[in-house]
């Protein structure tokens, strides 16, 4: 790994479309997976995926926001930009998950939660509260895998469990840096410029304490080999889930309060 490499380059990285996605690591890192549907309420919302693996021999739930990898399959997942009902269909699989005590892991990657006029008429900001309000008290271990953009409340309203895992070549932050150019510097086309002091790669985060680990990718990006990235991932999840599982869930709830609260 290495730190060299500037903030705009990882970003441009983080956005390729030949990128690997939640779906490729979730059918290479688990098990049996079984795709499951629908938040109960309106409708499926395609942008975020989820469902039951095995993860070496262990059921766990799964929850991922979904791009595509082309035009047609990026209609369809709405640009990995999740609806409320999207977000709803989340918090149903992981409710479902503490019910039946398996532990859940989040994939995310998205510049941010669709913000169209019927995104809000459903109730938008509503949903992303909630989730952070109802995964903050879910009572079995939550590992959330940053694994290309991570925008604002709609990579947030995931990423709020036990450990918060980046890729190396992801990026995390409130805003895109085009956003942040526009808005305080009335001019978008420093995007790239503001994107260098804004901190957020996966070693600014890791440096502030936002993250606790950084995975490994080859050099290029993930996508150069995808197999790597994913047996690192494994690995990972399972030395984690081993820790986590014997913590009470008094103390699982408890650090993870104090996790946020440091911030």
């Amino acid at each position: 790994m290495t730190k060299k490499i500037k903030a705009w380059d990882r970003l441009t990285l983080a956005r390729m479309v030949e990128r690997p996605n939640a779906e490729d690591y979730i059918h290479l890192i688990f098990e049996n997976f079984f795709e499951l549907h629908g938040d109960r309420n309106y409708r499926d919302d395609k942008s975020i995926i989820g469902g039951i693996g095995l993860l070496n021999k262990i059921p766990v739930t799964i929850v991922g926001i979904q791009k595509g990898k082309n035009l047609k399959e990026n209609m369809e997942r709405n640009f990995g930009s999740p609806y409320p009902e999207g977000y709803r269909k989340a918090l149903r699989l992981m409710k479902q998950a503490e019910k039946f005590k398996r532990p859940i892991i989040c994939f995310i990657n998205t510049s941010g939660a669709y913000c169209g006029v019927e995104a809000e008429e459903r109730g938008q900001g509503e949903a992303i509260a909630r989730n952070l309000m109802e995964i903050s008290q879910i009572t079995v271990p939550i590992i959330s895998i940053i694994i290309g953009e991570g925008g604002s409340g709609g990579a947030i309203a995931l990423a709020c469990g036990d450990r918060v895992w980046a890729l190396e070549n992801s990026v995390y932050s409130i805003l895109s840096p085009e956003g942040f150019a526009s808005i305080l510097l009335k001019d978008a086309s420093k995007a790239q410029e503001v994107s260098e002091i804004m901190g957020i790669t996966s070693y600014d985060l890791l440096e502030k304490g936002v993250i606790e680990k950084i995975i490994k990718e080859p050099a290029g990006g993930a996508q150069n080999d995808i197999g790597f990235v994913a047996t690192e991932i494994k690995e990972n999840l399972i030395n984690e889930l081993n820790i986590l599982k014997n913590k009470t869930v008094r103390e699982l709830l408890n650090e993870r309060y104090l996790r946020y609260r440091s911030f």
